[in-house]
């Protein structure tokens, strides 16, 4: 991408300078010179339709919209012709709609342009009559509103994707409506609410208390920026409160990587803050039953069962899993907590279930956990291989930009066993078997050094282990490769030939390259296929990025919320990365690593740990082979939980803290971009709820001990003298910046978005190619399980359901699917929207069929959204042999009777 040239033009008299190719439109605006545009919105392409911004451009009247800068144009607006030419447009458009248009208040972009120019509301004489749609829980269409400008339908395909909206009739006739013709909540449209943000006429709103706000149209008193608890996007949110409720919560249009786009579950779910079912007093078991309790009963309570369990077994004989959902200044606190008051490395979190593979393998071959470029540099590359991923419904806003960027040119190559959204956009869609990932990655790597396509410079000057791989890959040709995966030789070549042909490519992967018995061998030949090609650390490529699943797992991580390494990734192992942490907390860490989760449980089934602290986790439903689970937390002695609901774990629990949501916390999120952001509280929790934050400090204050940190900005200033990769980062300067990404150890530097540029973080400065040969799964089908189940997320909701069930969400995604292809569903008598028992060999689930040819033949897919469901009941206990992570994407399951 060369330089943009600038171009100077006159604007009224006054001359500047802008980028070529900038619209007339964009160019007055930058002048000072404010023009109505009702069929314009600077996120989609111009429509030039509605001819309300006319001006003079070289003697001529244009349309400023659609009429790109010419240089030493001349460009006039504010002659009395032009007022009233765009005066008549703007009437013309008006008189057509009923009064309540134009009613005083109405905050609708037209009703604005009106007032502004004196245009009285009976103006507005139309009769309106033209129905309405109110069927979707979040969206309400007044057909009467409409003025057929088409920007909810250029939002709907240009910016989200999911080209769910068209219009319909003729002339004065012609409305939006749902492509599907039906009522709107059966529509396609998945509720990113951009339609309601971009209508200028109140045609299309959020209803209730949000009606009339949109991302371009804020109250008067200001709204608070925070970043969504959610997936691991990190959009940023403006949240709009009123009588100390949240009436709204929009995209912020300066989003650092939203830019102004949200999902459904960032922009409106929200409801569960103010459920019935949110605990507001604190619980403990009492015979059996769990009553409410003050906190200071509470809390002495559970130190003295802490101490007790100290005691008993020692310090290694309690443990915490630690929040991917909390604040980094949180998951610190938490982790020095573990290592301070109770002298313990115990301390893990929910990536051991997700994305530790992605942290050991991108480690192992580059020298760093995390990925390995910024996602704007991503989104600049010419092909695009997205594997194990769909983020067009677990991560939509990144789905939206990546589509984006494949409708505007870029190839895309997807390596995934359903067909996902993505996948239908596709030139090269690579369906392997569950679990046959690093013999895949090892056939396109052969393919890319049998025909040239790898970057001998690069790997002469900045890799090693290529003769371990070719040697390796010898025996991955692609018929190989195909037995083993079912993926056509041909489609194999096609693939690495676009890859290796590319200019800038990119690889973004997430759960389903991960989750599996060799998920760490995964990453690690996925990594490969970038250091063959020069993509990682150079300008030829923007290598290869995780997509995290939650919205602080990389965050939790980072900050030593983990058995083996303190805040920064320094191993405990390591006596200096010990010292350093005892010159600022003053006390010894201990050497020896602590327990991963899948051990936490096999100690607690054994009798060996003796307290368990589990925060914004719920165990018994996210975690594999669910009856496993159950029985560590029943045999464990005291189990206490920080949570929002009494979740399925909390029901086991012997102690229950109510917890903060992330809408009522101070702190910093990091996204899957290695972005630190800020997260406000938007409003206060709920009465007799504390944050997480307030929680370990007063838990630690009861057991006698003083944290420090009285604040969470005096938390993450302490982790960045115990972690130089995070000593350049503040509270105060990201008030300043927005984003800024680690490493970062200079307060007066910017962080790195693109790693390696120099060299790589391994001890010899070279990225390493990984010689990892393919091993079959844990669990391969036979005659009595001749099925294989994969597990995943659905756009609607969220891991548990926690939050996204208990609002409108569950309106649209009412209940949990098995995805069953049309071949299995007449082998085994499936009918479509009937209920399906199906069982593996470790449990029985409940769920409901739905026929569909997404899946490939012999495998069903559902999600974990539902825990009554008891989909993790039929996961298995293999996991990944390096990091511990779970096999969820490869159990044998076979479909029976409920």
């Amino acid at each position: 991408m060369g330089p943009v040239t600038a171009v100077g033009i006159e604007v009224d008299g006054t001359g500047l300078e802008v980028p070529e190719g900038t619209s007339l439109l964009s160019a007055a605006l930058a002048a000072g010179v404010e023009l109505p545009a009702l069929c314009s919105d600077d996120r989609l392409s111009p429509a030039g339709s509605c001819r309300t911004c006319l001006v003079r451009a070289g003697g001529r009247v244009v349309a400023a919209c659609v009429t790109p800068v010419s240089p030493g144009v001349r460009v006039e607006t504010a002659t009395a012709d032009l007022d009233a030419l765009r005066r008549d447009a703007v009437e013309l458009i008006a008189s057509a709609l009923p009064p309540r248009a134009l009613a005083d208040g109405n905050p609708g972009e037209l009703a604005r342009i009106c007032r502004s120019m004196g245009i009285a509301p009976e103006t507005a004489r139309g009769a309106g009559g033209r129905g309405g749609d109110d069927s979707h829980p979040y969206v309400r269409l007044d057909r009467d509103l409409c003025i057929a400008c088409g920007r909810c339908v250029r939002m709907c395909s240009e910016v989200q994707g999911t080209f769910a909206l068209t219009l319909v009739g003729r002339g004065g006739d012609t409305v939006v409506a749902p492509g599907t013709g039906g009522p709107w909540a059966e529509s396609d449209c998945v509720a990113c609410g951009g339609c309601v943000d971009t209508c200028p006429t109140g045609a299309i709103t959020q209803p209730g208390p949000a009606r009339g706000l949109t991302s371009g149209i804020r109250p008067a008193a200001a709204p608070t920026r925070t970043t969504c608890g959610y997936c691991g996007v990190g959009c940023a949110l403006d949240v709009v409160v009123r009588e100390g409720g949240i009436a709204a919560v929009l995209p912020a249009r300066d989003g650092p990587v939203n830019h102004g786009h949200a999902c459904v579950k960032g922009r409106f779910s929200h409801g569960f803050r103010t459920s019935p079912e949110r605990l507001t007093r604190p619980l403990l078991r009492r015979g059996g039953v769990l009553e409410p309790v003050g906190w200071d009963e509470a809390l002495a309570h559970t130190a003295r069962a802490l101490r007790a369990a100290v005691d008993a077994g020692g310090p290694d004989a309690v443990a915490a899993i630690s929040s991917a959902r909390a604040t980094n200044e949180d998951n610190y606190l938490i982790q020095k907590f573990m290592r301070v008051v109770l002298g313990t490395n115990n301390v893990d979190n929910c990536s051991r279930l997700c994305h530790s593979p992605s942290a050991a393998g991108l480690t192992a071959s580059f020298g760093l956990a995390g990925g390995t470029d910024s996602f704007d540099d991503v989104q600049r590359a010419d092909c695009l291989l997205v594997v194990g991923a769909n983020p067009v419904e677990a991560h939509p806003v990144v789905g939206a930009r990546l589509l984006n960027r494949v409708l505007h040119g870029a190839a895309l190559i997807v390596a995934d066993p359903r067909t996902v959204g993505l996948a239908r956009h596709a030139d090269v869609h690579l369906r392997p078997r569950p679990g046959t990932n690093v013999a895949l990655f090892h056939g396109l790597a052969h393919i890319l050094l049998a025909e040239g396509l790898t970057d001998e410079e690069f790997l002469r000057e900045r890799a090693t282990g290529l003769p371990e791989l070719t040697a390796l890959l010898a025996g991955y040709p692609p018929e190989r490769v195909a037995e083993l995966t079912g993926v056509p030789a041909a489609d194999l070549v096609a693939a690495a030939r676009r890859y290796g042909r590319a200019e800038r490519p990119a690889i973004v992967y997430g759960l389903g390259v991960t989750e599996h018995l060799h998920g760490t061998d995964g990453v690690r030949a996925l990594a490969n296929l970038a250091i063959l090609r020069g993509a990682v650390g150079s300008d030829r490529g923007y290598g290869v990025n995780p997509l995290r699943g939650q919205n602080n797992v990389q965050g939790a991580s980072d900050m030593g919320a983990l058995p083996d390494v303190l805040p920064g990734y320094g191993k405990v192992t390591d006596p200096a990365v010990r010292a350093r942490a005892q010159d600022v907390w003053g006390i010894r860490v201990p050497e020896r690593p602590g327990l991963r989760i899948p051990d936490m449980f096999t100690a607690a089934r054994a009798g060996d740990l003796r307290a368990l602290w589990v925060i914004g986790e719920d165990v018994r439903a996210t975690d594999p082979d669910t009856n496993r689970v159950t029985r560590a937390l029943d045999t464990c002695p005291f189990v206490v939980c920080n949570e929002l609901f009494l979740s399925e774990t909390a029901r086991h629990a012997d102690a229950v803290l109510p917890a903060a949501s992330w809408l009522e916390k101070d702190g910093t999120f990091v996204n899957f971009d290695r972005r630190f952001q800020r997260v406000r509280p938007a409003v206060p929790p709920p009465g007799g709820t504390r944050t997480d934050f307030d929680i370990v400090r007063a838990l630690a204050a009861a057991m006698g001990t003083d944290l420090g940190c009285a604040t969470p900005a005096e938390a993450l200033a302490e982790c960045g003298r115990l972690a130089p990769v995070f000593a350049g980062l503040s509270h105060d300067r990201l008030d300043r910046e927005g984003a800024v990404p680690w490493p970062c150890p200079d307060p007066g530097r910017p962080g790195e978005a693109k790693l390696y540029t120099e060299r790589f973080a391994t001890p010899d400065g070279r990225a390493r190619l990984a010689a990892v040969p393919y091993l079959p799964p844990g669990e391969e089908p036979d005659d009595d399980y001749p099925l294989l189940l994969v597990t995943g997320r659905r756009w609607a909701h969220y891991n548990s359901g926690s939050m996204t069930r208990r609002g409108g969400n569950l309106a649209l995604d009412p209940v949990d699917f098995l995805d069953v292809h049309p071949d299995d569903a007449g082998r085994y008598g499936v009918r479509d929207g009937v209920p399906v028992a199906v069982e593996s060999r470790h449990g029985r689930a409940g769920l409901v069929a739905r026929v569909s040819e997404q899946t490939a033949p012999g495998q069903v897919f559902c999600s974990f959204h539902f825990p009554a469901s008891g989909v993790n009941r039929l996961t298995s206990h293999h996991a990944d042999t390096v990091t511990s992570c779970p096999e969820y994407k490869v159990t044998a399951v076979r479909l029976a009777m409920p």
